[in-house]
Parts: C-alpha cells; sequence; structure tokens
C-alpha cells in the first residue's frame, strides 16, 4: 500500500476539492491511499516551508516561496514528468501569469492548482441604491460617501499581511529598479488607503479578506469592497446574503497583486511518481471545471474560468473578474522575499493607519528590498 500525505491551507477553497477527490482517486488506483491535513492561511502564505516538506508528500503552497524552494532544491521539478506537449497547454490553460510564477532558473516547481488576484466585491443587494459599480478611485470614493450618509461603509481589509498586498497593488512595483518602489508611488498609494481607510468600516484594520466577506454575509453594513483576493466561496451562496465580485477600480483594472497557490512535491517523497500522477490529476482541466468547483474549490484553469456553467454555479465570479487577472501583477520571487514581506508588512498597516509617515515607509521598504536581494544560487 502506498501513502500520500499532503498539506492544505485551511480553508474550503484549497481543502474541499482535494478532501473530495480522494475517494474516487483511490478508486481507480488500488493499492493508494491519500490523507490531507490543513495549516492556516498565515502559515501559507508567510510560514516556513522547509520544516513541513519532511513530512508531506504534497504541498499546497503561496508562489513567492518559489525562490526559496529553486535555491534549495526543496521540491520536485515538474520539467521531466512533463512532455513538451503537456507543458504548452499548461502554458495556454493558466489564468494571468499563474504558471510563470511557478518557474525559477527554467524549471517548473509547481502546477497552478488555484488562481486569485485583488478584486473588488460588493453586496448587490444594497449596491442598488448606489447605481453601477465603480470603476475608478474617485468613484469608489463618492459611493463611499454616499454609503456614510446612511450609516454604512467601504470595506478595507487591512490586517499587515493584506496591507502589504494593497501597496504592491497599488505601486507598480519595479523588481530590478533603483528603487522597488518609488517613494513617489508609495506616497501616493499611502494617500489613496487613508482616503478609502477613513470611510471604511472600524474593523477593517482587523480583517483579512475571509473575516471581510464573513461580516459581508453576516451584517448589512458594507457595500463595497475596492481591494481584496478573490474567494468564489461568498459568490456561490444561494441562502441569504451574497457576494458579488467585479474588476479593481483601476486604470484598465491592472495591477492588482496576484494570489492563487501552486501544488508542489516535496524533494523528500518517497513516493515521487505517484504524487506527480496526483498533481496532475487535481490540476486537470476535466477536475477542475468539475469536482473541483463543486467542492468550493477556484480553480487554476482558464478553460474553467470560461466554462458557462463553472460561472453559472459561482455568481459569474470568474467572468466578472478575467480581466483583472489577466493583467494582474506577479510579485518578485527570489529567495529573501518572504522575509521582506514579512519584515515589511506591519509598517505598511501602521502607514495606513496614520501611524507612521509614507516616506518613512518608503524607506524601509527599499532598504530592506535591497539587502534581500542578494545574489541567486541555481540547483541543477
Amino acid at each position: 500500500m502506498t501513502r500520500l500525505r499532503g498539506l492544505a491551507w485551511d480553508h474550503r477553497r484549497c481543502w474541499g476539492p482535494l478532501d473530495a477527490s480522494v475517494a474516487p482517486y483511490c478508486a481507480a488506483n488500488p493499492g493508494l491511499e491519500i490523507e490531507w491535513d490543513r495549516r492556516s492561511l498565515y502559515e501559507f502564505g508567510e510560514g516556513a516551508l522547509g520544516p513541513v516538506l519532511g513530512k508531506y508528500d504534497l504541498v499546497v503552497f503561496d508562489h513567492p516561496f518559489i525562490g526559496d524552494i529553486a535555491q534549495d532544491g526543496l521540491m520536485v521539478p515538474f520539467d521531466a514528468y512533463l512532455s513538451a506537449e503537456q507543458i504548452r497547454f499548461f502554458e495556454r490553460d493558466s489564468v494571468g501569469p499563474s504558471w510563470r510564477s511557478y518557474e525559477k532558473n527554467g524549471r517548473q516547481w509547481a502546477l497552478p492548482i488555484d488562481a486569485a488576484c485583488h478584486v473588488a466585491s460588493y453586496r448587490p443587494d444594497l449596491m442598488e441604491r448606489y447605481g453601477p459599480v465603480p470603476r475608478t478611485h474617485e468613484e469608489v470614493i463618492k459611493l463611499g460617501r454616499l454609503a456614510r450618509k446612511d450609516g454604512k461603509w467601504l470595506g478595507l481589509p487591512f490586517v499587515p499581511t493584506d496591507a502589504m498586498c494593497l501597496l504592491l497593488t497599488l505601486t507598480n512595483p519595479q523588481e530590478d529598479g533603483e528603487q522597488f518602489i518609488a517613494r513617489e508611488m508609495v506616497e501616493q498609494a499611502v494617500a489613496q488607503l487613508r482616503e478609502l481607510a477613513a470611510l471604511s468600516h472600524p474593523n477593517s484594520s482587523k480583517w483579512n479578506p475571509i473575516r471581510c466577506y464573513d461580516h459581508m454575509v453576516a451584517h448589512d453594513d458594507v457595500v463595497y469592497v475596492p481591494f481584496a483576493f478573490g474567494y468564489v466561496n461568498y459568490a456561490s451562496k444561494t441562502d441569504g446574503p451574497y457576494v458579488r465580485f467585479a474588476d479593481v477600480p483601476t486604470t484598465r483594472s491592472a495591477g492588482a497583486l496576484l494570489g492563487g497557490a501552486g501544488i508542489g512535491v516535496s524533494a523528500q517523497s518517497k513516493h515521487r511518481q505517484e504524487a506527480i500522477d496526483y498533481a496532475l490529476f487535481l490540476c486537470s482541466p476535466e477536475y477542475q471545471r468539475g469536482d473541483y468547483v463543486r467542492s468550493g474549490g477556484q480553480p487554476g484553469s482558464l478553460g474553467a474560468w470560461k466554462d458557462a456553467k463553472v460561472n453559472e454555479r459561482s455568481g459569474d465570479f470568474f467572468n466578472s473578474t478575467l480581466r483583472t487577472i489577466s493583467s494582474s501583477y506577479l510579485r518578485p520571487t527570489h529567495p529573501g522575499f518572504i522575509a521582506f514581506f514579512r519584515e515589511c508588512a506591519p509598517r505598511a498597516a501602521a502607514a495606513i493607519a496614520g501611524d507612521i509617515a509614507a516616506a518613512e515607509l518608503a524607506e524601509h521598504v527599499n532598504r530592506l528590498y535591497r539587502e534581500t536581494r542578494q545574489p541567486e544560487r541555481s540547483v541543477a
């Protein structure tokens, strides 16, 4: 009996389709057992990856880890297990830059099992009072002021992790520039975010996207959120209040920070081929547009995003945000970026809250980025 262990992050969007796959996949592959464990969203995005790879064959993880993975050979490159035709298919079937986000040093270290980015969201039953969904920052501010007159709010999740994500969405970072983010761009973005925060629910500084959406479906006081990672689960609700999603209110809906998740195989796995085969099944277009979505997943397959039945089942979530993710921003993936991000996040939140100056944030971000952008070692 071959036993595969996998590690997911603890939200139905991730573990729902993984758990649902176990029984049918094992039935079709006698002699195989699969078990999925879960870890927190914070550990998924900012925790240490290396220690878990000795315990698991498969790990679902955030793409900025790719630099460390490639530098230390922590996972099995998929290249040797994929035909040229399969690679071309995945490239074409990728949502936005998702496929590219798991490439480093000419190797493909994971498959894009899930795709996401910053998107806008709103309660359609509340929004109808105020007209069409905003398309610019000025329209968002106008909406926020009208909502406040009615005792309602915008929403702007900006716990430290999400505050740093907001900064990256709004500042056009330059990975190889003299400054990672120009000071004037930081100052402009912080001014914009402070303007939004002043019109946003008082708990916004304590919210990540999940907490924000949970509040939106449980209460009737948040009308619209301009920037937060999208979760199809809240658009798929059919009972009670639900959320609808839209493109971000930026020029051409461009620049939204890419999120999503990849699935990789630990270099320490004793069952590499079996793990690779299972990962390919999970990312296959048939599973992605079928049981993956039906079980609460947010697929990484472009074919699923464009599928009419998938969109009908999900409140048109995918069609409504495809423009945004197609022009989304892929953050750097060099070794050390996770540590850089983790260190900067609290200061980004403090700047939005008005506790530190935008110029101080810009100085810290650019100095630390230079320090962590060390020459990379490639692994053969």
